[in-house]
């Protein structure tokens, strides 16, 4: 961003500031509300507004406004979530409750980054392995809910800018009557290289010998260009059911990841999503809803932009590695809510297919072959679940619930770990058992008990990347991990305050670890014995003069038990603090973000210290009339810094930490009616 705009940016906040504008209903006190009355002790929620005050590019970096929730940063776009230190698939990255998996095996592309903010109405975190009503979810899960048409006519325009000429806009329209509704919209968002601390672009980390450093003229090119359009359409048969389709296309291209030896040339993402619900059949049978979706990725990555792509006797391409992912996933659900004595049984069967291939092709002694890196392998999953609440009195509430899950994986492609044909069946059990106690009006004191699973994934059973250097392979002998986990918290809340406290422990039977071969120059995944305990508190609070006070903690420790050590990747203490003005038409805040310093690390990946940080952000914005405008700076002070999250342990790592953005400025104007 040029020092006009930011002239431009900087006269335009402290006109905000002198503002004088006229009192309206305070969306805050409504979300304190809605946080402490209607949520679990174990559940959270991030509002669209929460998203469109940040400037984040995608959930991972939305999300982190959740105490326990952190990220892995890769580059510009594409951050990767992490709850309590459960990633990857440890955790169900779900859309209004459909599967979607990404097709990179090193995770360019997450499940989070194949939707766009402007589709979604409100994200749904879940704590722990409490949700029965899917497979997985050892350590949580987030849904992210779509938005739905109002009734008439309505619409919603969004702008933003900021530095490094970040640019994204949307629109949705939608129509509702009594019998049908309907809503389209459409996203668009590009950005250049971002800056850190020092000045420098996060292309610019590798020293002038590195073969994975950029070429000049990618150093300052696009990040990433994103277009996203999609469409829902409904009707309603009778006053009590209703019938949806939703469809979301995606094409995101040029995404630069330094955190990674390759970038990404595509990734083109099809959703389609189909549901019928029908409420109040019978005084016993309340609810009967059935779901069917698809979805697809392809995704194209090579290292073009890298000097290690530059011709040679060996690189004869335009690369010298690249790899061509696919992934597909389709699935159907049946889920019942049934009135059952004094209770309400909730139960269903539901089943998906999961098919990935990834063919990767390099330069030097494979001579640009076609590796079954991924060898089109498929998992299929039928599960049956059964979970019943029953209110024991006023102030007590027990709920518990049992799921059973039959899972095959196989290999339709052989490579040099394994034969086409090649294949596993897993059968596992989850079960979770929940106390909730109401001693007086606003006070919940929760406790739970819970054993999660999940099996293994294609990539930790099939994947082979032979390489002179660093050989990297799955493991098709491992088994499922079990996640015995206790929970206990409390939430209270009043009018004007509110408070959520919690710790958990676990302990991970065949916890799935990726390590280093003792003596031999590979790396692969092993089934290991680890613990993990934490905690979370969060608070807001309703002040005198419209201020409101915000903060938030989390912490994490993990250990190898098997190697007694400390189990790698996992996030430090961090906190928040916040205090804002906001009388419902106009507000400032100023947030501090700070982390302690990581030095709980894997010596067998040599894991590396990670120092703590500081940094400071504020923001300003006007809400009248269906109009809203949000100027804001993040890292204030230009702070350079890193997250621990920021490195990748497989033969595809840069070798080098990403460090976080630098100083940041941004506004964004948005119109709803």
């Amino acid at each position: 961003m040029n020092r006009n705009t930011l002239h431009v940016l900087a006269a335009s906040f402290f006109i905000t500031l002198a503002y004088q504008p006229v009192l309206a209903e305070n969306q805050i006190l409504d979300e304190i509300t809605v946080r402490g009355q209607k949520e679990s002790p174990k559940e959270e929620s991030l509002s669209i507004r929460e998203v469109r005050e940040s400037p984040a590019r995608d959930m991972g970096e939305a999300l982190k406004q959740i105490e326990g929730i952190s990220y892995v940063r890769k580059g510009a776009i594409a951050n990767d979530v992490v709850i309590r230190g459960f990633q990857k698939d440890n955790i169900n990255v779900l859309v209004d409750g459909v599967r979607l998996q990404g097709a990179c095996p090193s995770r360019m592309d997450p499940p989070s980054f194949h939707y766009d903010f402007s589709e979604i109405e409100q994200v749904k975190v879940i704590k722990g392995p409490y949700d029965l009503s899917n497979p997985g979810g050892l350590g949580g899960m987030i849904d992210a809910q779509t938005k739905e048409p109002g009734q008439g006519l309505g619409g919603e325009i969004n702008l933003s800018y900021g530095s490094w000429d970040s640019f994204n806009a949307s629109a949705t329209a939608s129509y509702g009557a009594g019998g049908y509704d309907g809503l389209l919209g459409y996203a668009y968002k590009y950005s250049d290289v971002p800056k850190s601390g020092d000045g420098k672009r996060l292309t610019e980390i590798y020293p002038a010998t590195s073969p994975n450093r950029y070429k000049p003229d990618a150093i300052n090119s696009k990040a990433y260009e994103i277009n996203t359009g999609w469409g829902k359409f409904a009707i309603n048969p009778t006053g009590n059911s209703r019938s949806e389709i939703s469809y979301t296309y995606q094409d995101a291209d040029h995404v630069l990841y330094p955190y990674l030896k390759m970038d990404a040339d595509y990734d083109r993402t099809h959703r389609l999503n189909w549901t019928y619900r029908i409420r109040k059949i019978s005084p016993l049978l309340q609810e009967l809803k059935l779901q069917a979706y698809w979805d697809t990725v392809d995704h194209l990555m090579d290292d073009r932009f890298r000097f290690s792509s530059n011709p040679s006797a060996q690189v004869t391409r335009t690369y010298s590695m690249q790899t061509d992912a696919r992934t597909q996933v389709y699935g159907a659900k049946l889920n019942a809510v049934l009135a059952v004595g004094p209770g309400t049984l909730k139960g269903g069967i539901d089943y998906y297919n999961r098919n990935w291939d990834a063919v990767n092709r390099r330069a030097g002694y494979l001579a640009y072959s076609d590796l079954a890196m991924i060898p089109d392998a498929s998992i299929d999953n039928l599960g049956l679940f059964g979970e019943y609440e029953l209110p024991l009195s006023n102030r007590f509430t027990l709920k518990g619930g049992l799921r059973g899950d039959l899972t095959w994986a196989e290999a339709h492609k052989a490579n040099t770990k394994v034969t086409a044909g090649t294949s596993r069946y897993f059968a596992d059990i989850s079960a979770n058992l929940q106390l909730t106690y109401t001693p007086a009006e606003g006070l919940d004191i929760f406790t739970g008990i819970a054993r999660g699973t999940r099996t293994p994934d294609q990539q930790e059973l099939f994947l082979d990347v032979p390489a002179a250097t660093q050989y990297w392979h799955g493991n098709k002998d491992l088994k499922s991990t079990v996640n015995h986990q206790a929970d206990i918290g409390a939430k209270f809340s009043t009018k004007r305050f509110y408070v959520n406290a919690s710790i958990f422990y676990s302990d991970l039977q065949d916890y799935i670890n990726f390590y280093q071969i003792p003596a031999l120059s590979e790396k692969s995944y092993q089934n290991i014995h680890a613990t993990m305990w934490g905690a979370e508190l969060g608070s807001q609070v309703s002040l005198d003069y419209d201020l409101f006070l915000r903060g938030s903690l989390s912490y994490v420790e993990a250990r190898n038990e098997s190697a007694d050590r400390p189990l790698s990747e996992i996030p430090p203490l961090r906190g928040t603090v916040s205090l804002r003005y906001d009388n419902g038409t106009f507000f400032f805040e100023t947030l501090e973000n700070l982390a302690r310093e990581q030095d709980r690390v894997d010596s067998g990946l040599n894991e590396t210290t990670t120092a703590g940080w500081a940094t400071t952000d504020i923001k300003s914005g006007i809400n009248y009339q269906g109009i809203t405008l949000i100027i804001g700076i993040t890292n204030l002070f230009d702070k350079q810094y890193f997250s621990h999250l920021s490195y990748a342990r497989d033969p595809f790592q840069s070798g080098f930490k990403v460090p976080e953005n630098g100083r940041y400025a941004y506004f964004s104007l948005g119109y709803k009616f």
